[in-house]
């Protein structure tokens, strides 16, 4: 395999490891839900972009093939990733859970409650 090859490869394994590594600590250090929810749905879908880039670009070499499976594996992250914390978000809504207090357009979050729970008492005043 040449240089050239190993730099490229070895340049996307680094970047994405890294990426990977900062999505992980984030998911462990973020203070609350919804801060936490960035962490794996952005920092670990870069991280895991540059290891199948990384091991497309191997295996396409290795095998004198274009190798699409890691767009499959890529395209199925994509898509899922970002459905998935919508559900989780909503989740933590519809749940009541506090958000930071630091965290701006809390208003916002009480509206959204109140669609998820349409049946919920309403107060007075409100129509």
């Amino acid at each position: 395999m040449p240089f050239w090859l190993e730099l490229i490869v070895s340049v996307f394994l680094l970047v994405g490891g890294v990426f990977l590594l900062v999505g992980s600590i984030g998911l462990a250090r973020l203070p609350d839900i919804y801060t936490r929810l960035h962490a794996p749905t952005k920092a670990t879908t870069l991280g895991l972009a540059g290891l199948l880039i990384a091991s497309m670009l191997l295996f396409s070499w290795q095998n004198s093939t274009l190798s699409i499976h890691e767009l499959l594996i890529a395209l199925f992250l994509f898509i899922t990733a970002p459905v998935s914390a919508n559900m989780i978000a909503k989740t933590a809504l519809h749940h009541r859970l506090p958000a930071l207090e630091r965290t701006q357009n809390q208003d916002l979050a009480a509206a959204a409650r109140e669609r998820l729970t349409p049946d919920a008492p309403k107060k007075k005043g409100k129509k």
